[in-house]
């Protein structure tokens, strides 16, 4: 049974340059390295572009050298009781163990009380979870481990089509990589859409991922299994305003409408009309949680709908949702 601990969300703000933010890697053996590497690279070359403010440092339960899944160690400082602005929790495949450690889960629990962030990369949410520190959160994480973090932690509101999100102080981010794309968010909550862009082009990634922040969208570009297909679908992602009907995406493809419609549902396991509306959805999610200054028309827009209610329907036929109460959810979110 978890222990059930109360996380009192603390309003977040852009932050000048002479604030510091002590940013805080909890790792344990049997990391994946990339869950660390992916995020500090971000906070690292934020720095270069101005954002100077990022104190970063890797913690373990005792300190002392931890070793990676992938063989290689990694130097960490033992955790003690001082300040954490956000605390970051890495993951692994393999995280019974360290779960199942209770001087781990109340190390965590401390170090939870006065950090203004915590924050998960892949599976480290089973172990903020296992912590009491997700009940009635929503959070993400990995999608091949999506059932058994249900099973194991029912009091926790588990969306798993994320690549990340934010409840409140709580951000959780998704497969290994996805890491990264929650670093960008943190950098761009501190410091501005600026700074987070220019890191993002350092990095020659996407600041917000086309197509939306979903875990299974993002799985299309993985299945189609010929360079055709995955440019077909690159194209579909910058283009979401623009005809993307089976005979413009065969043109883009060379070839015929019918060939086309055939292979693509074979490499994707959809038919393009369905790849192409939740793309869309997902872009459109992307603004409405995170962009209130646009409306909902101006977002059906450039989403590629055309219009609110052709929006609206495919909202309630794939998130069960409408547009507006996303919108108000993620606003409350914010409070």
């Amino acid at each position: 049974m978890t222990a059930s601990l109360t996380l009192l969300d603390k309003q977040s703000s852009h932050l000048g340059a002479s604030s510091i933010i002590k940013v805080r890697f909890f790792i344990f053996p049997g990391i994946q390295m990339l869950d660390l590497a992916g995020p500090l690279a971000v906070f690292e070359i934020a720095q270069q572009h101005g954002a100077r403010a990022y104190e970063l440092e890797t913690v373990s339960l005792s300190g002392g050298q931890i070793p990676c899944s992938n063989g290689l160690s990694l130097d960490s400082k033992r955790m003690n009781g001082s300040p954490t602005d956000t605390l970051i929790v890495t993951g692994s495949d393999e995280m019974a163990a360290v779960c199942d450690c209770s001087d781990t889960l109340n190390a965590l629990r401390g170090a939870a009380v006065d950090a203004n962030r915590i924050v998960s990369v892949c599976t480290g949410a089973f172990l903020l979870a296992s912590a009491g520190l997700l009940d009635g959160r929503k959070v993400t994480t990995h999608w091949r481990f999506v059932e058994a973090f249900r099973q194991q932690y029912p009091k926790v509101i588990l969306d798993p089509e994320r690549i990340y999100l934010r409840d409140g102080q709580v951000w959780s981010s998704a497969g290994i990589s996805s890491g990264i794309d929650l670093a960008l968010a943190l950098v761009e909550d501190d410091f501005g859409e600026s700074i987070a862009r220019l890191v993002a082009q350092d990095l020659v990634v996407y600041l917000r991922r086309p197509g939306g922040q979903s875990q299974y969208s993002e799985l299309l570009q993985t299945q189609a299994r010929s360079e055709r297909m995955s440019l077909v679908i690159n194209y579909a992602r910058a283009h979401l305003d623009q005809d993307l009907s089976v005979e413009a995406l065969a043109t883009v493809a060379s070839l015929s409408p019918r060939q086309f419609a055939r292979v693509f549902r074979a490499e994707t396991g959809q038919t393009p009309a369905k790849a192409i509306e939740l793309l869309r959805v997902r872009s459109a999610q992307v603004l409405i949680e995170n962009h209130y200054s646009q409306s909902l028309e101006e977002i059906a827009q450039v989403s590629g709908f055309m219009d609110l209610e052709r929006m609206r329907r495919s909202f309630i036929r794939l998130l069960g949702r409408p547009p507006q109460t996303i919108r108000r959810e993620a606003k409350e979110r914010m409070l």
